[in-house]
């Protein structure tokens, strides 16, 4: 089994956590000033938060860059609605609201992180079907 576990680099650890974790409705399985990792219900890895300039990655060097460059954070949901209730609940804007993508026949909306990160967030579904 192979599996991808994102990694972000944020300015503020906890600040981007709670975020995070008052959108998704996950928990924190590291904590920390420098690292964490986010998880869901299942103890599946949701993304990883991790301080800009700390450990020496490459590409984490420099928290000057535009975030998020050619990068877009996509979560397939069970809970799209639930999502997006907390979003509007905690009085954080949205890019785009809910709307039928054309592509996948799904509905969903974008967001930003707290660090300009671009988000989307889709009803589930399998690729392919």
């Amino acid at each position: 089994m192979t599996k991808i576990d994102p990694i972000i680099a944020v300015k503020n650890i906890e600040t981007s956590s709670k975020w995070y974790q008052s959108i998704f409705d996950c928990r924190s399985r590291h904590g920390g000033d420098t690292f964490d990792i986010l998880v869901d219900g299942n103890d599946e890895v949701l993304i990883c938060l991790h301080k800009w300039e700390e450990h020496d990655h490459p590409t984490m060097q420099n928290p000057n860059v535009p975030p998020g460059n050619g990068l877009i954070l996509y979560f397939r949901t069970e809970n799209m609605q639930l999502i997006r209730q907390n979003i509007e609940s905690l009085g954080y804007s949205v890019e785009s609201d809910i709307q039928l993508n054309p592509n996948s026949g799904k509905k969903e909306f974008s967001l930003r992180d707290p660090d300009g990160y671009y988000l989307i967030v889709s009803e589930f579904h399998q690729y392919g079907v």
